[in-house]
């Protein structure tokens, strides 16, 4: 695949950088990224993603969204393909976490990743670069 048609699946922390204004260039990127993924089609994210950014955009964002804000931004993912893991992926990211030694968390967002058959995982919660089965992790900030 080239760089136009692999999915690609979206961290949480990237979201939020997005969606906060006060994250200076860190902002500026992630919206770019997320601008590029909404044109190509290729965006994919989780309902863990949905989740943590509610919670962190509404509570722990430097410039708080309002409740009815986050929500219209998590309708408008709406559109992406959306991972909703299932008790066969907590079993399968356990064993990602045991052979990989990433935190629980972490592991459930690979699982996600890759159930969407994506190549490319944006985050900065893992290492640029490591590959993690058939998906890479790249850091937008790095």
């Amino acid at each position: 695949m080239n760089d136009k048609t692999m999915f690609q699946f979206v961290d949480s922390n990237i979201l939020v950088y997005a969606y906060d204004n006060t994250q200076g260039d860190k902002h500026l990127k992630a919206l770019t990224l997320l601008e590029k993924l909404w044109v190509s089609g290729v965006g994919c994210i989780s309902v863990q993603v949905l989740q943590e950014f509610y919670y962190n955009i509404t509570r722990k964002s430097a410039k708080p969204l309002s409740p009815t804000d986050a929500t219209k931004i998590i309708e408008d993912f709406s559109e992406w393909i959306i991972h909703r893991p299932g008790i066969r992926d907590i079993l399968a990211a356990i064993a990602l976490l045991q052979r990989h030694n990433v935190s629980f968390w972490d592991a459930m967002i690979l699982r996600s990743a890759l159930q969407c058959n994506c190549a490319r995982l944006w985050t900065e919660d893992l290492s640029n670069g490591q590959k993690y089965e058939l998906v890479t992790v790249i850091n937008p900030f790095s």
